[in-house]
């Protein structure tokens, strides 16, 4: 555990104050959001292929009119062509936000023009915009529909177009904490965003599948073959030992650490259940 200094306390206080969630765009998780979480939460939306872009952006509109800083994932598989680019662009720019998370998406064709997000990201900066803030994702494990070299090109590739990185669900801190090192050698000193899941059942978990698509499930669980195992062993998954066993090291300032980054599966009442004791325990300690 990391906890054994005040800076490492004080890191994972600051970290918890100030999370991101993201969430499915289902028809119940505007009012759970409303119900349950405060607007020092920023809600990130991602985009699937069964729903479309524009249950994201809808959705994103939807939170951002509540008072939420909201950040909807545009998935570079989603969109058509430039103009259609243009008018999710667009509806972006009017949350007054400017902010979006760029991913190259898992559906299995590209609608059109723009297979992968280093093309996306590229398109993106010859068009006329708000945005401020451009996130992507980085792979601290073995990507498993990309070859590693790919995806340590591909980090270098959009290191001078987007502004941060999060890095994708991984059960291990300490494969975090390498990772983190191995991007810093590269070059790369975009801020990061550290991705870890939330609090969460797993029968709820399966439940909350079927609601994003049998195909989307199919992916998930491709590319996260141990994830149901580390979440139904006793003390398998705990996210505040997770947190915890990123410190002391990444609370270094030549880290960039930034902030944490929750995969909820809509599962936020409890997740933020969890943010509220934890940092109650970290304050009094």
């Amino acid at each position: 555990m990391g906890l054994n200094d005040e800076t490492s306390r004080q890191s994972l206080i600051g970290l918890l104050r100030a999370p991101r969630y993201e969430v499915l765009p289902t028809d119940d998780i505007e009012q759970l959001v409303l119900t349950h979480v405060p607007h020092d939460v920023t809600m990130t939306i991602t985009a699937s292929p069964r729903r479309g872009i524009d249950a994201t952006i809808s959705l994103a509109e939807r939170l951002a009119k509540h008072g939420y800083h909201v950040v909807p994932h545009i998935s570079a598989r989603l969109i058509r062509d430039d103009a259609h680019l243009r008018e999710v662009l667009a509806r972006v720019d009017a949350l007054g936000r400017g902010e979006v998370f760029v991913i190259a998406g898992d559906a299995k064709e590209p609608a059109g023009d723009f297979p992968d997000s280093v093309l996306l990201l590229t398109a993106i900066t010859a068009e006329t915009h708000g945005l401020r803030e451009i996130g992507v994702t980085g792979y601290p494990e073995r990507h498993s529909f990309i070859e590693d070299d790919l995806t340590i090109q591909a980090m270098w590739d959009k290191r001078r177009i987007a502004t941060y990185i999060v890095s994708n669900l991984c059960f291990d801190p300490r494969i975090v904490k390498k990772w983190v090192a191995r991007v810093r050698r590269r070059g790369v000193q975009l801020p990061i965003h550290v991705g870890l899941a939330g609090v969460a059942e797993p029968a709820k978990l399966l439940r909350v599948s079927t609601r994003i698509g049998l195909a989307d499930s199919a992916r998930f669980l491709r590319g996260h073959s141990n994830w149901f195992m580390r979440m139904v062993q006793p003390g398998g998954y705990d996210p505040e030992r997770f947190a915890t066993g990123l410190l002391p090291d990444l609370a270094a300032p030549e880290r960039r650490v930034v902030g944490l980054h929750f995969f909820t599966f809509n599962e936020i009442e409890a997740t933020e259940r969890w943010r509220q004791d934890a940092l109650s325990r970290l304050l009094v300690a």
